[in-house]
């Protein structure tokens, strides 16, 4: 009896029914959207980041990344490798070597980096070097004196696929090496520091130049299908590499700015649905305390016929999680179409977001997707129901307190 007469009641007023109804939805709507287009930015900034070289987990020399420098290594990287395929979670996994490095043409000279790889490892999936070539082909041999160069530095430095480049380094024992490569390709990441300072070079030519044994590297970059997924990779890789032998690190201990520029936008987008919360059980205490002080002629009606004040306070919150039940609801239904085309087609922000479209060296995409994850998707609707319920306690006590006879004479 109790549930029918909760379920008359909210549509009693259905006006003010339809307004919390519409509040929750909308709600919900604006909840998704910001999360979802939170989640795909955290996303593609990470797999971008770590498609750079480092990898969503890397295992390196220890102490590497507090002092990088090519004479340190990690050895027997091929048996490492497998050991690390072996494991489920794991998409992919490269040996790479990683080093600062001279970089001249026959016009100048610039500093930078470079990055040396094996082909037969990697792929557009895992190296945004191999997916940004916008000139030339990537180098399918391990051995050859070929290189990519980013599309900034090619143009500092006069160079074009075909030409020449000199690549400068310290070896492991401290000497000054140069090597003669010819550029095969030119990509454009689209940020200028990147394009501006990296070179991508075979990785048995660059053992050969820096004196390497054929094993040695100075990294293994592991990848997986989901970032958040990183330090339980990180750990199971731990249990299979001594801790002599190497270190095992996160892309948020390898990359601190981009963890820590992710952690702080997530506080704020925390701090907006908390406030949006707060805005909707505002609603929804605002409409039950109006509800219950219209009826305190019927409250009193029923009490005095047997109704116990327990009943009346589960009529009052069993109305509060019917409209908020309706709202998510509405909201589910709201958020169906609107997600499928930020999935499938996105929102082109490239007009408010300039020409830069970096942070913490890595490229935001001006078209904005969402990314929706269930655990989340039901995390917010859990929220918005309990914040509903919460907000329609003190309304429910208020009912509870009722006396018949006082709320038949002040009704009178």
């Amino acid at each position: 009896m109790i549930l029918t007469l909760a379920w008359r009641n909210v549509w009693r007023n259905s006006r003010r029914t339809l307004i919390n109804v519409v509040s929750i939805a909308l709600g919900v709507w604006l909840t998704v959207t910001s999360v979802g287009l939170a989640d795909y930015s955290y996303r593609q900034m990470i797999d971008d980041s770590a498609r750079m070289g480092l990898g969503h987990v890397t295992i390196q020399p220890i102490d590497y990344l507090d002092a990088p420098s090519l004479k340190k290594t990690i050895a027997e990287t091929a048996t490492r490798q497998e050991s690390i395929a072996a494991h489920r979670q794991t998409r992919a996994a490269a040996t790479r070597i990683t080093g600062q490095a001279m970089f001249a043409s026959a016009s100048r000279s610039i500093g930078g980096s470079f990055l040396a790889i094996d082909p037969k490892q990697e792929s557009r999936d895992i190296n945004i070097f191999l997916r940004s070539l916008v000139e030339g082909e990537a180098f399918t041999n391990s051995e050859v004196r070929a290189v990519l160069v980013g599309e900034v530095l090619a143009k500092n430095l006069k160079l074009s696929v075909g030409r020449k480049l000199i690549l400068t380094a310290v070896d492991r024992h401290g000497e000054v090496v140069s090597e003669l490569f010819r550029v095969c390709g030119i990509f454009r990441t689209g940020v200028v520091e990147i394009d501006g300072r990296m070179a991508v070079i075979p990785i048995e030519r660059a053992r050969q130049m820096l004196h390497y044994a054929p094993d040695e590297a100075t990294m293994i970059s592991v990848f997986v299908d989901d970032y958040r997924n990183a330090d339980v990779v990180r750990d199971l890789l731990a249990t299979v590499i001594p801790r002599d032998a190497a270190s095992v690190l996160t892309w948020r201990q390898t990359q601190p700015e981009l963890a820590s520029l992710s952690d702080v936008d997530r506080g704020m987008n925390y701090l907006f649905l908390f406030l949006l919360g707060l805005l909707i059980a505002a609603g929804v205490l605002n409409t039950s305390l109006m509800s219950v002080l219209e009826r305190r002629h019927e409250f009193g009606i029923m009490m005095a016929i047997g109704t116990r004040p327990g009943q009346l306070s589960a009529m009052i919150l069993i109305e509060a999680a019917s409209m908020g039940f309706v709202g998510l609801l509405a909201g589910a239904i709201l958020c169906v179409p609107w997600a499928y085309y930020l999935i499938a087609v996105g929102l082109d922000m490239s007009s408010v977001m300039g020409e830069d479209y970096t942070a913490a060296n890595v490229l935001i995409d001006p078209i904005w997707h969402i990314t929706l994850y269930p655990g989340r998707m039901f995390a917010i609707a859990a929220m918005l129901f309990t914040l509903t319920l919460i907000a329609a306690l003190y309304p429910a006590f208020t009912a509870a307190r009722a006396r018949p006879i006082e709320s038949l004479r002040d009704a009178a």
